[in-house]
């Protein structure tokens, strides 16, 4: 009695084992369906800029509810790819983090279709104490002369700062006082801001990187600054023009002159039984 209530039990827990095994099995197979949630990720800290190699990148499995949008598969056609931004070690690749194939290392291959990239001098001051930093974005005042009288006037809005110095790298948010900024503009935005510092001097302007509006304004003088109205254009004097009825009068007035100096004036003359005229 005893031995088959055993072999009772020993079959339940076989039954039982069994199919906790197939349940498990089952889903262990929806989650990761023959491997092919793999994706590649890096494998340290790289920057942007930085050429990949394969020891930066490895392959790690990924919950199939939770794969990255653009993930990829194939870290063999990575390697030798440029990074457009910094990432951090595990973190998934995409194609929108790197740069087109082909694209060389370094600064070239952060720079958008369509774009340029200008290096400004700047100082403690002109560089916003070091605040701007590569991935703000700042707008660009000239100071100059205008018709003889000083203007401040902001020309280019909405700058990204590709570099300071010699450094790209966007993850620093402490402030770095440098001499040199590098600036993504397009080709008209190159030239004006060449023209600029040409005629005037520069200052950054750091502005919210998330706030697109226009800072539209129409510069400042020593008269917007001070309060004091405009002045006035000159014009030149012009010759006072008679009214019609006196131009009028002023050229009739000779002809009737002429016309009463015409008529000559006689006075006449007794001398005895004689009388004579005599016309002057």
């Amino acid at each position: 009695m005893k031995n088959r209530r055993a072999l009772w039990m020993m079959a339940l827990a076989v039954v039982f084992g069994l199919a906790a095994v197939a349940l498990a099995s089952h889903w262990l197979l929806r989650q990761t369906p023959g491997g092919s949630n793999k994706i590649v990720v890096a494998a340290v800290d790289v920057n942007l800029g930085q050429r990949l190699t394969p020891e930066m990148l490895k392959q790690i499995d990924w919950p199939a509810e939770t794969l990255p949008r653009g993930a990829l598969r194939d870290g063999g056609k990575l390697v030798g790819r440029v990074l457009k931004t910094s990432v951090l070690r595990d973190e998934p690749l995409s194609e929108a983090k790197l740069a087109p194939a082909g694209t060389l290392g370094g600064l070239s291959a952060l720079i958008a279709e369509g774009k340029r990239a200008i290096t400004v001098r700047v100082n403690d001051v002109v560089g916003v104490a070091g605040f701007a930093l590569p991935g703000n974005f700042v707008d660009i005042i000239v100071n100059t002369q205008s018709n003889n009288s000083a203007i401040s006037k902001i020309v280019l809005e909405r700058i990204l700062v590709l570099a300071v110095a010699q450094e790209v790298a966007r993850d620093e948010t402490r402030p770095r006082v440098v001499n040199a900024v590098t600036l993504e503009v397009t080709p008209a935005q190159a030239e004006n801001l060449d023209l600029a510092r040409s005629v005037g001097v520069l200052s950054l302007v750091l502005r919210n990187q998330v706030d697109p509006r226009p800072g539209t304004t129409e510069g400042a003088t020593k008269g917007t600054l001070l309060g004091a109205p405009a002045p006035m254009p000159a014009t030149a004097a012009l010759p006072a023009v008679p009214p019609p009825a006196q131009a009028r009068a002023s050229v009739a007035r000779p002809r009737l002159q002429v016309a009463a100096a015409a008529p000559h004036a006689c006075v006449g003359v007794i001398s005895g039984v004689q009388r004579t005229q005599e016309c002057l």
